[in-house]
C-alpha cells in the first residue's frame, strides 16, 4: 500500500526544503514543526544519518473541519511531509497521502477533506517540480 506520493528533483537539500515551505504556504498550509532528523540522531545517538527533515503542515481551516467532524483526527495531525536525500544523490520530497491516512479513521465525513489535502500535497509537489529539476515522480 502507497502510503505517500512523492518526487524526485534536484538541487541543493536546504533550498528544496524552503522551496517546499513556499509551496505548502501557497496552498494554505503552515509548517508548525520541522525535525532535522539528521541533527538529532547526531545529537541524540552520536549517529551520523543522511539530510532529512521532516514538516509537519497544518492548514488551519481544512484541520478545524476535520476535528469537527472527528476530535480524534488529532492523533493524525499534522500532515507530514519529508525532504531527504537519496542514495544516488538526488532529494526526494514525500508527503503523506491523505486519503490513506485519514482512511484508517472509517469516517466518511472525513473523505471530502482528505481528498482536498491530497489534491494540495499533489500541487505542492508540482509546485516543485516546476521550480527544481525534477529528474523523475515517484
Amino acid at each position: 500500500m502507497n502510503y505517500t506520493i512523492q518526487i524526485s528533483v534536484s538541487g541543493e537539500f536546504d533550498h528544496v526544503v524552503e522551496t517546499t515551505i513556499d509551496a505548502l504556504k501557497d496552498e494554505g498550509f503552515g509548517v508548525l514543526c520541522d525535525i532535522d532528523v539528521q541533527a538529532t540522531f547526531e545529537e541524540k545517538l552520536g549517529e551520523a544519518f543522511r539530510q532529512y527533515r521532516i514538516l509537519g503542515a497544518c492548514n488551519p481551516p481544512l484541520a478545524h473541519e476535520g476535528l469537527t467532524a472527528d476530535m480524534d483526527l488529532g492523533a493524525l495531525l499534522p500532515c507530514n511531509v519529508v525532504v531527504y536525500e537519496t542514495d544516488d544523490g538526488e532529494i526526494m520530497v514525500s508527503a503523506v497521502d491523505a486519503r490513506q491516512l485519514v482512511g484508517i479513521a472509517d469516517n466518511e465525513a472525513l473523505d471530502s477533506i482528505a481528498t482536498e489535502v491530497h489534491d494540495r500535497f499533489e500541487r505542492v509537489l508540482a509546485s516543485i517540480a516546476d521550480e527544481l529539476e525534477s529528474p523523475s515522480a515517484a
